[in-house]
């Protein structure tokens, strides 16, 4: 087994093309760019330097590393406060990250198993929970629609965005 496929080993696995296919969009900035793969989410500026610290700007996207326990919440806290973008999470609806980021969220789509991408482009195998990709601002609700309506996930609201339309 490679260190890629060890549980916990390393967070450098970067999001297949498929997932920016299904979304249809263009971000920004990418605020958490994978350190060997410059260049392969299509957003017109990598963040350099730590994205939990350096401004973000623009529509984003959010690839953050799924670490440990509770590693998540200060990127989701960030990118809630930012309101503009999409995060790429697991889908782990039990954790009191997940319910907090969800109620902030405008849409959530939870999608398929996605196999994440080694640094050398070679798929890695199936991870052990789903995933889901959560949407704040018009752009990335527009985004998580089309990609639902392309079938690559199911749809969802927070019911404070039920509430709201």
């Amino acid at each position: 087994m490679s260190a890629w496929e060890a549980p916990g080993v390393t967070d450098e696995w970067y999001t297949p093309p498929a997932v920016f296919a299904a979304l249809g969009c263009w971000f920004d900035m990418d605020v958490c760019p994978a350190r060997h793969a410059a260049g392969h989410v299509p957003a017109s500026r990598n963040l350099q330097g730590d994205g939990l610290v350096e401004p973000w700007f623009g529509f984003v996207w959010g690839n953050f590393p799924f670490g440990g326990r509770n590693g998540l919440e200060p990127w989701l806290t960030k990118f809630m406060v930012h309101g503009n973008g999409i995060a790429l999470v697991p889908d782990r609806t039990s954790a009191p990250w997940f319910w907090k980021a969800f109620t902030k969220a405008d849409a959530v789509l939870f999608t398929r198993k996605i196999r994440f991408l080694r640094p050398d482009g070679t798929e890695g195998k199936s991870p052990s929970c789903g995933t889901a990709l959560m949407a704040r601002g018009e752009i990335g609700f527009a985004s998580l629609q089309r990609a639902a309506d392309a079938g690559f996930g199911i749809m969802t609201l927070p019911w404070t965005r039920r509430l709201a339309a």
